[in-house]
C-alpha cells in the first residue's frame, strides 16, 4: 500500500477535526448571545452604563474643557500642549489624547446605552423594571449625544449597537440636539420620582426633565424648556427638591447626594485596590481624578485654575447682614479664601502666606477635598453635582424671562439669593425689562454655579462668545468665531471613516 495518501488522509483528518474543535463556543465566554437573557442581565447591562461615568475622558478631561473653556477659568500647565488646548483655543493637533478621550468616552456610554435598548425590550421580566431601565438608557444616549453636541456639535448618530464595520455618516448639529431631546423625553416618561435607599444616585425623571430643560435652552426653546420645569414647581416633583442650608454641602463628599441633587454622578473609594487583599477588582477605580488636576501646587497638578475676575463678581453685594457672599469661600481657594487675607487663609492645613506668599492665583475648589483631608489623589471619591436644584432654579427664572413672564421669575432668582444671604432682588432692582433681566440672570449664574462645568454652554447659549471677552480672560484674543465653538473631529476617526466631514474652519 502506498503510504503517502494515508498521511495526507491522516493529515486532513487531523485538520478537520481542530478545525471543528475551533468552531465550538466557548461556553464560559459571555456573548451577545448568552447574555441578555433575565431581567439580572438587564440591570447588569445598565449598570454598565452608570460606569462610564468613570472613565477618565468622562470625570477629568470633560468638566475641565467645560471650565476652562470658558472665560472663567485658564491653565498655566507645563504640559503646554494642553494649557493651548484648553485656555488658549490652539490645538493644531486633533488627536490630542485629552479631547479624544472625551470624544471616545462619550461613544462608550452610547455603545452601553444602545446595547441595553436593542436588547432588554425582548426579555420577559418585570415590566415596571424593564420601562425603568430603558428610561435610563435613553437617559445616558441622551445625556451623552447633549455633551458631543455641546463640544463638536456635528457628530455621527449611532442609534443601535455598533459594529467594527460601521461607517456612519456624519450628522448636523440640529439632528443631535433633536435626538438628544427624543432621548430625554423617553426617560422622563419612563423613570420614577425617586428610589429606595439601595438605587440612590440612578436618573430620576427629575434629572431627565432637568437635562432636557438645558438641551431646549440650548436651542432656543425656551417655551418647551418651561413646560419641562414645571415639573419641580407645580408638577410631581415640586416637593422633592430644595436648596441646602449650607451651600458648600453640594461640594463635599461628606454631604452627597442631598435635597438639592438633581443629578449627581457617585465616586467611591476602593479601599483595596493595590492591596493584597484586592483579588476580585484589581486596578478598579471608582473615584475621580478631577481633585487631582484641580488642586493647587504642592497638593495637586494645577492644570486647571480660576480667572481672578469672577471674586470681583461675588463682591458687588454684600449679604444682608454686611457680610461678604459666603459661596466666594465655597467656591475658590485664593489669599482671601478667609476675607482676614493670606495668613488666615488655610490651603490643606497651611496657612496661604506659607505656601504660595503674594501670590494672585485662584483655584477652583468646589470638588476638592480640603474639608476633611490634606492631601489629594487620583481616586477622589467626591460625586460631581451635574444639574443642583439651584441650577434649576435659575434655568426656570431665565425661560420664564425669555418668553415673556419677567414679573413671574423673580421669585426664582429670589430663593437662590436669600440662600446666599443677598436680599431679594425683587426687593433691590424691581421691574426690569426681559433684556436687563437676562444680564442680570449671567451675573445670577455666574455666582451661583461657576467651577461646575455650565459657564461654556451659558455663553454660548447667550450669543456671548468671541474675542471680546479677552478682556477678562486673553486667551479668547486667539478665539475664532465659526470654528472654536466646536471642537475639531479626531482625525483618526476621520482616517478610519471617509463619511465624516470635519468641523468648519478646522
Amino acid at each position: 500500500m502506498n503510504r503517502f495518501p494515508l498521511y495526507l488522509l491522516l493529515f486532513v483528518l487531523t485538520f478537520a477535526s481542530c478545525a471543528d474543535e475551533l468552531e465550538i463556543i466557548n461556553p464560559n465566554q459571555i456573548t451577545n448571545d448568552s447574555f441578555w437573557q433575565d431581567e439580572t442581565d438587564a440591570v447588569q447591562g445598565i449598570n454598565a452604563a452608570y460606569s462610564t461615568l468613570h472613565r477618565t475622558g468622562f470625570s477629568r478631561w470633560q468638566p475641565m474643557l467645560y471650565d476652562v473653556r470658558a472665560d472663567v477659568g485658564t491653565s498655566n500647565s507645563p504640559w503646554s500642549e494642553l494649557a493651548n488646548a484648553l485656555n488658549n483655543f490652539i490645538q493644531p493637533n486633533s488627536n490630542f489624547g485629552p479631547m479624544t478621550d472625551v470624544y471616545a468616552d462619550n461613544y462608550v456610554g452610547i455603545f452601553r446605552a444602545n446595547q441595553v435598548i436593542a436588547n432588554v425590550p425582548g426579555i420577559e421580566m418585570d415590566e415596571n423594571l424593564k420601562a425603568r431601565v430603558l428610561g435610563e438608557a435613553h437617559f445616558f444616549r441622551g445625556m451623552h449625544y447633549y455633551h458631543l453636541a455641546s463640544l463638536w456639535g456635528n457628530v455621527p448618530l449611532q442609534l443601535t449597537p455598533s459594529s467594527p464595520n460601521d461607517l456612519p455618516p456624519t450628522s448636523s448639529e440640529a439632528e443631535v440636539w433633536e435626538q438628544v431631546i427624543a432621548d430625554l423625553d423617553y426617560a422622563a416618561a419612563n423613570l420614577p420620582l425617586q428610589y429606595g435607599p439601595d438605587d440612590v444616585g440612578r436618573i430620576t425623571r427629575g434629572g431627565a426633565l432637568a437635562l432636557l430643560a438645558k438641551a431646549y435652552m440650548q436651542n432656543g426653546r425656551y417655551a418647551e424648556a418651561v413646560d419641562a420645569l414645571d415639573f419641580f414647581f407645580t408638577g410631581e416633583g415640586a416637593d422633592l427638591y430644595d436648596l441646602t442650608s449650607n451651600y458648600a454641602d453640594n461640594f463635599s463628599a461628606l454631604t452627597e447626594f442631598n435635597v438639592e441633587s438633581v443629578l449627581e454622578w457617585g465616586y467611591a473609594d476602593n479601599p483595596l485596590e493595590f492591596t493584597d487583599q484586592d483579588t476580585q477588582t484589581p486596578n478598579h477605580n471608582y473615584g475621580t481624578s478631577i481633585a487631582q488636576f484641580y488642586a493647587p501646587p504642592g497638593i495637586g497638578f494645577a492644570d486647571a485654575e480660576a480667572l481672578r475676575w469672577v471674586v470681583g463678581e461675588f463682591e458687588e453685594e454684600t449679604t444682608t447682614d454686611g457680610s461678604r457672599d459666603p459661596r466666594l469661600a465655597a467656591t475658590y481657594l485664593y489669599d482671601h479664601t478667609d476675607p482676614a487675607g493670606p495668613e488666615a487663609s488655610i490651603v490643606y492645613g497651611t496657612p496661604w502666606i506659607d505656601r504660595y506668599g503674594d501670590s494672585d492665583r485662584v483655584f477652583f475648589r468646589k470638588f476638592l477635598n480640603d474639608d476633611y483631608k490634606n492631601e489629594e489623589g487620583f481616586r477622589s471619591p467626591n460625586n460631581y453635582r451635574f444639574i443642583r436644584f439651584a441650577d434649576v432654579l435659575l434655568m426656570y427664572a431665565e425661560s420664564l424671562n425669555a418668553i415673556g413672564r419677567t414679573s413671574e421669575a423673580y421669585a426664582y432668582v429670589d430663593r437662590v439669593r436669600e440662600r446666599a444671604g443677598l436680599p431679594p432682588l425683587s426687593e433691590v432692582r424691581p421691574g426690569l425689562d426681559a433684556d436687563a433681566f437676562l444680564e442680570q440672570i449671567k451675573h445670577e449664574r455666574l455666582t451661583e454655579l461657576t467651577g461646575e462645568g455650565h459657564r461654556f454652554n451659558d455663553l454660548k447659549r447667550w450669543g456671548d462668545l468671541g474675542p471680546g471677552l479677552a478682556d477678562r480672560d486673553p486667551g479668547f484674543a486667539n478665539y475664532q468665531v465659526g470654528k472654536h465653538g466646536l471642537l475639531p473631529i479626531p482625525q483618526r476617526d476621520l482616517d478610519i471613516n471617509p463619511n465624516l466631514v470635519q468641523n468648519p474652519n478646522w
